[in-house]
């Protein structure tokens, strides 16, 4: 406010630009301030009720016969001033008038509380009620009997208010109703299965994990500095406050030891949950942002680490390396975990907690349960995010049941929802 009181409003491209520089605090900040700026200040201009092409015609006509405004009808060229304040406003074709007019009553019939796209006709019909439009039907009715020529331009300058009414009501719905609309897509996708995702939703599905992600983020951002204090320690208190006399001018806190973080992820990028896959990476990149320690594992037939990929690339960039790697393979759970077992183990520690994302399908292939057992072993923690339903677990090549007896949490993960809500769980046991 401080940078708009010395701006002021005169011009509108520097009070854009000092709203930008003063409230945005990143690019897709500047992005979207910008958008709801242009779209609140363009307001639909009011139109005529006449049209600008039949200008020249009526200048004609009026050269050829200049007394015949003179000579028509009286109270043609100056409105009756028995009139309503809306028929005058209409009739003089002051569009500033009628601009100021349509803000106000948008603000009586509070607009800002549109919200869907089938509540158009009611503000409409709230916003001319509130401009007085019973009145103006009434002056209609008398003009029709006493002036035809004056009612038929009231009509048409009728006509014109309500287009401009149905702008700013189209107006208000993309400026107060895009939230709402989004929040509204966003719920029905969260609780849509990630596998049947189509492919015109892939490109939100993506911005709503990015979302997930952050709230990941910013709920879970490392590092923690405010520390717990809860019960005074006593003993160490008295020493430390011997040289006064045992006065408690010094106070010590108890502090509950925590564990460092880790979390080793190993996600299935298999040809079965390639469209999972992405999704999974997505969430997998923003545990490298959220706890310190984290290594992170992709398998098909085979396992690699993709720490370092994940952590030095955009998501995006990130996901089609990985995928060139090892994606879209057959699975092979068990060779997986001999590639693990054989080249990874010593990442485990008590302190570890384990991620499996995948579906433990291996093509009836052997899957090594045996190794499984020894990392649930190794590790603090096993859990087991699938991205098929129960129903599904144990079923054809499913080795869901038989890994499941070794993991400490194993869950379903078929939808967005799901998935943040495991992953966020995974998280805050560490805070």
């Amino acid at each position: 406010m401080r940078a708009v009181k010395q701006v002021g409003f005169s011009d509108r491209a520097i009070l854009r630009d000092s709203l930008l520089l003063t409230l945005a605090k990143s690019q897709d900040e500047k992005l979207a301030l910008g958008d709801c700026f242009d779209l609140f200040f363009s307001q639909p201009e009011p139109r005529q009720d006449q049209p600008e092409a039949d200008s020249d015609d009526t200048s004609q006509d009026s050269d050829q016969s200049p007394s015949s405004e003179a000579a028509g009808e009286p109270g043609e060229s100056q409105p009756p001033q028995e009139l309503g304040q809306l028929a005058q406003m209409l009739l003089s074709q002051d569009r500033n008038a009628i601009a100021a007019a349509i803000a106000s009553a948008s603000g009586a019939a509070s607009l800002s509380d549109i919200r869907y796209s089938t509540q158009r006709g009611i503000f409409s019909s709230r916003i001319l009620d509130a401009m007085g439009l019973q009145r103006l039907r009434d002056d209609l009715d008398e003009l029709t009997a006493t002036n035809p020529a004056l009612a038929e331009r009231l009509r048409a300058a009728l006509d014109a208010l309500r287009e401009a009414v149905r702008d700013t009501v189209s107006q208000g719905l993309a400026l107060y109703a895009r939230e709402e609309a989004e929040n509204l897509r966003n719920e029905i996708l969260r609780n849509a299965p990630l596998a049947r995702i189509e492919r015109r939703q892939v490109a939100e599905m993506r911005a709503l994990i990015r979302q997930i992600a952050r709230r990941l983020r910013e709920r879970y951002s490392k590092p923690r500095k405010r520390q717990r204090r809860g019960h005074l320690d006593v003993r160490r208190t008295l020493r430390r406050n011997a040289a006064w006399g045992g006065v408690p001018f010094l106070t010590a806190w108890k502090r509950k030891h925590r564990d460092r973080p880790k979390i080793v992820a190993l996600c299935d990028v298999s040809g079965s949950v390639a469209q999972v896959s992405d999704f999974f990476l997505l969430l997998i990149h923003s545990l490298h942002e959220v706890v310190d320690d984290v290594r992170s594992f992709a398998f098909s037939s085979h396992m690699i680490e993709v720490s370092e990929i994940l952590e030095k690339n955009s998501p995006e960039e990130a996901m089609a390396e990985i995928m060139s790697k090892v994606g879209f393979g057959s699975s092979d759970y068990g060779s997986s975990l001999v590639d693990f077992e054989k080249d990874f183990m010593s990442a485990l520690t008590p302190q570890t907690t384990v991620i499996v994302l995948g579906d433990a399908r291996s093509n009836n292939l052997d899957p090594r349960a045996d190794i499984l057992r020894r990392i649930s072993e190794r590790s603090k923690r096993l859990v087991w995010l699938n991205p098929e339903g129960r129903l599904a677990w144990g079923f054809g090549d499913s080795e869901m049941p038989r890994y499941a007896t070794f993991c400490s949490v194993v869950r379903q993960c078929a939808t967005a929802q799901q998935l943040e809500r495991a992953v966020s769980d995974i998280v805050a046991t560490y805070q």
